[in-house]
């Protein structure tokens, strides 16, 4: 097989911004592994002519495939084009067909269309070109100096077609032989990833194929395991045969697989033994049961959340006693599980969670900055409740109290 290496430029200055994710270079890296295809740089620079022909000079001496997205555009800043005429000095013409299909789409809009449109219709001459089936601009393949560069409009809809229908079939005869690259994750909670690693230490130092890597995320950690393989089948065993040995060590911490979310785990549980959850939530304002009504079905197994911010409306509709409020506090394991206890009664559920706690920015009654309390009840039966401190600015200390509200409800179902 022969190893070529590959870049990914994106051009727009809204990415350097932080305007919009550079969610393209991502998705292209991992299409073009499933082809064994290694991506060795990522870049992303601005709308200025010169910055940018600077970045293709610097991919045209390190890199055999380069892929650029965005700057195909019709406005002055789209300037991917012109950039790469200064390099290479090609010449730019007109494409006929794109130009037609360009024209005919403004007539079927019964709208005028204005000069500038025609920039999108310019393509190298002698380039491959691709049409953009969903778009206007089309995208290029040519080949200057024995490297092979791809141009794509950057709106992700078009560049994905256009991808997967002509450029990775064209990279494939590159490559010359079929070597693909597929991953897995692995997702934990409950354990932390200096444990995990720990746990896992001999099986990460002896790794080769797959290789092995741990992960620390927003909801909890996760260990990756990248096969290389000559087939599909090939490569799902070698994962396969690490997962096992994997799971032997730490296989009680795992609720799931690559895009598997923990409230879907949970969701699946509560339906599975045909349970109705109810919240009440104090300081994370409804953040808990927005996760699990945003699953398709959950009005099966959701009865609704309360978000008791205010005191008075622990009291008022919760039915919250004055008396724990005022001997113990609104953030108190009392308070907790009262709140948890009510919520089941108020919505006539068999499982009641309940949220309180200080998330800053300063001190409340007398808990400082993080103290949360989170507490399971089970309708005529027990209720948990678990005292925690988090750090972090507000926002974190919010998030962090709901994936621990759906670790404990996870393995209290579990």
């Amino acid at each position: 097989m022969k190893q070529f290496k590959t870049e990914i430029i994106a051009v727009g200055t809204e990415l350097l911004l932080g305007q919009i994710a550079n969610t393209n270079a991502q998705w292209i890296s991992k299409e073009l592994a499933l082809y064994g295809i290694n991506v060795f740089y990522h870049g992303v620079v601005g709308d200025n002519l010169k910055r940018v022909e600077d970045t293709f000079v610097q991919a045209q001496e390190r890199s055999d495939v380069i892929i650029v997205t965005g700057g195909l555009g019709p406005t002055d800043d789209d300037l991917t084009r012109e950039a790469f005429q200064r390099l290479s000095n090609l010449e730019i013409i007109e494409h006929n067909l794109s130009m037609e299909k360009i024209e005919a789409y403004f007539q079927k809009q019964q709208t005028k269309m204005t000069p500038n449109n025609r920039k999108q219709a310019r393509i190298f001459k002698d380039s491959d070109v691709i049409e953009n089936e969903v778009g206007m601009a089309p995208g290029m393949i040519l080949s200057y100096q024995d490297k092979t560069w791809v141009f794509l409009p950057g709106v992700p809809k078009e560049m994905k077609h256009m991808l997967s229908q002509k450029v990775l079939p064209y990279l494939k005869t590159l490559s010359g032989e079929d070597t693909i690259i597929k991953s897995t994750m692995l997702k934990f909670i409950g354990i932390g990833e200096a444990h995990l690693e720990d746990e896992l230490s001999d099986i990460i130092h002896q790794q080769s194929n797959p290789t092995i890597a741990p992960l620390a995320q927003n909801e909890g950690v996760a260990i990756r395991l990248t096969a290389k393989a000559s087939s599909p089948k090939e490569a799902e065993e070698l994962i396969d045969q690490a997962k096992i040995e994997i799971l032997k060590r730490v296989g009680s911490f795992c609720y799931g697989v690559d895009d598997q979310k923990l409230e879907e785990k949970v969701f699946q549980l509560l339906k599975q033994q045909e349970l109705h959850l109810a919240a009440a939530e104090s300081f994370t304002g409804g953040m808990f049961t927005e996760k699990l009504i945003s699953i398709p079905g959950a009005s099966e197994v959701c009865r609704g959340g309360i978000v008791c911010y205010d005191k008075k409306v622990k009291t008022d509709v919760l039915n919250i006693s004055t008396e724990t409020i005022f001997e113990y506090g609104t953030v108190s394991k009392e308070c907790a599980k009262e709140m948890a206890i009510n919520s089941c009664h108020v919505m006539d559920a068999d499982l009641g969670i309940s949220f309180t706690g200080v998330a800053g920015p300063k001190e409340e009654e007398g808990k400082p900055v993080g103290t949360v309390f989170i507490a399971i009840h089970r309708k005529n039966k027990d209720t948990v409740v678990e005292n925690y401190s988090f750090f972090g600015d507000r926002q974190t200390i919010r998030r962090r109290a709901i994936l621990k509200g759906y670790e404990l409800l996870y393995n209290y179902l579990k």
